[in-house]
């Protein structure tokens, strides 16, 4: 794609400070069996790009689904228009902002094989899942799902830059929902965010454990059946990785976004608790959490080379030893802050511009065997996926609930319970972490759903987590 679309670039950009072109052409399907029965196949084709010029310290972008010469001219024009419209009136002179240049390109896991399964073989796994899930009456919805994106983007800009990324998207699902009475409780893989997607091929349904999922799920929805609720009180609370995978996000990942922290997102997501001074001297967590942003874990929803405005990834720590270091801001909100950020510069598809989004926020793995955390707990729980969540619009309060929870007595893993939940406040959460999971305990999660930005972008992210333990959580069940 760069090589066609380079000689027409140079032959429209204008003449101005700068000019760039990011061309996105995606082709997605899902397949999904629900009750046994093949639902209408989903496919989709979509591209476009998306042109940013800079003028005389103005910002203009226009996007275009007409990539011929005659509809870039016109998206062109329009950016340009918008540039020279917004120069002396923006809160920032983006004229003299050092956009990178790179120059590459950069292939996923598994972009040139794709799943490597044919949409028949696709089918046949799905129904087979679907079919095992169905093991008792008390069983009254079930569902198996497979969506699959491949992703080509290229960047290319009047300054030099020239990059082409490529990518292959793995998404399964499966949930089963069981009933009793007035009692309902549902199991599923990875959450109803879809927290087993990655990048790869087949070899992300074996990470997932889709395999067999059918008949496994719907016994752990019976089993909650038949389970009392979660108790109500003060104790220690042991989540799992397709839980942390929630409490990363919404109370470290959204708080350090450096344009909600400079207000941009005021209207519409919120703000934050976390402010500029805040950086290099607030202690988020406990010493033992340290959390990274990591586009370069190959296999994670949302690995790249290079952001949406050319910034080169790398792993960066944003929390240290529980001390905060940097926020998750790209290349202009940095220069608007006037504070290192990170490699997040990100927009959901060829038709929105790049904002700060998370991409692979992850917290690094500890010392501790999820055996030698459940023995250090006296009274407590063990939740894991994530079922219902509330959060303030600053990011601070929060309420989350499971799936699925552990009692915990005397250093013991005890019996099930179901409609576990929990609240707290996110710096006085964080900073109750008394043990971090080792690499046994680890796992990678993700999701395609992370909204943000008005217009909306619902963007990829990627949160890989040990286990942890917190102290002191206030907890309960359904009754409370």
């Amino acid at each position: 794609m760069l090589d066609a679309i380079r000689p027409l670039f140079k032959s429209l950009a204008p003449a101005v400070d700068f000019c760039s072109l990011r061309v996105v052409a995606e082709t997605s399907e899902k397949l999904t069996v629900r009750q046994d029965v093949l639902q209408p196949i989903e496919s989709a084709l979509d591209r476009g790009a998306m042109v940013t010029i800079i003028h005389r310290g103005g910002y203009g972008y226009a996007a275009t689904s007409d990539l011929s010469a005659a509809g870039l001219k016109d998206a062109i024009a329009r950016a340009q228009a918008w540039a020279e419209a917004s120069a002396g009136r923006s809160v920032v002179d983006y004229s003299k902002i050092a956009l990178p240049q790179p120059s590459g390109s950069y292939t996923g896991p598994a972009a040139q094989q794709q799943l490597d399964l044919a949409p028949s073989d696709v089918i046949a796994l799905l129904m087979q899942e679907s079919q095992a899930c169905k093991i008792d009456e008390r069983i009254v919805d079930w569902y198996a799902s497979l969506g699959t994106i491949q992703s080509t983007q290229v960047y290319i800009s009047s300054r030099g830059a020239e990059i082409e990324q490529t990518f292959s998207y793995v998404i399964p699902n499966l949930a089963v929902t069981a009933n009793q009475g007035i009692d309902t409780q549902t199991r599923s893989l990875g959450g109803q965010y879809n927290g087993y997607c990655r990048q790869g091929g087949r070899e992300v349904l074996e990470q997932a454990r889709f395999y067999g999922s059918g008949a496994r799920v719907a016994q752990e929805a019976l089993d909650l059946l038949a389970a009392p609720n979660c108790p109500t009180g003060r104790m220690d609370l042991l989540l799992m990785p397709e839980q942390m995978m929630l409490q990363i996000h919404e109370s470290i990942g959204h708080p350090l976004e450096l344009d909600r922290i400079l207000g941009d997102e005021r209207n519409f997501a919120g703000t934050s608790f976390v402010t500029l001074d805040m950086f290099g001297k607030f202690r988020y967590g406990s010493e033992l959490l340290n959390v990274t942003h990591d586009p370069t874990h190959a296999e994670q929803f949302a690995s790249y080379r290079w952001d949406d405005d050319g910034q080169p990834a790398e792993k960066t720590y944003l929390i240290r030893n529980g001390m905060l270091e940097r926020p998750l801001g790209g290349t202009i909100s940095q220069a608007r802050a006037g504070i290192d950020g990170v490699a997040n510069s990100r927009a959901c598809s060829w038709n929105r511009p790049p904002i700060d989004r998370m991409a692979n926020l992850n917290i690094e793995p500890g010392d501790k065997t999820l055996d030698q955390m459940i023995k250090s707990v006296e009274r407590g729980v063990l939740m894991d996926t994530n079922v219902s969540w509330s959060i303030d619009d600053s990011r601070n309060k929060f309420q989350f609930g499971c799936e699925v929870g552990r009692l915990i007595e005397d250093g013991e893993l005890k019996g099930l319970v179901k409609n576990p939940n929990y609240r707290g406040i996110s710096e006085s959460f964080w900073r109750s972490l008394k043990a971090v999971g080792d690499r046994s305990t680890f796992n990678v999660m993700g999701t395609p759903f992370c909204g943000k930005g008005e217009p909306s972008q619902v963007i990829r992210v990627g949160h890989a987590s040990p286990a942890c333990l917190f102290a002191d959580v206030d907890v309960f069940g359904g009754e409370a």
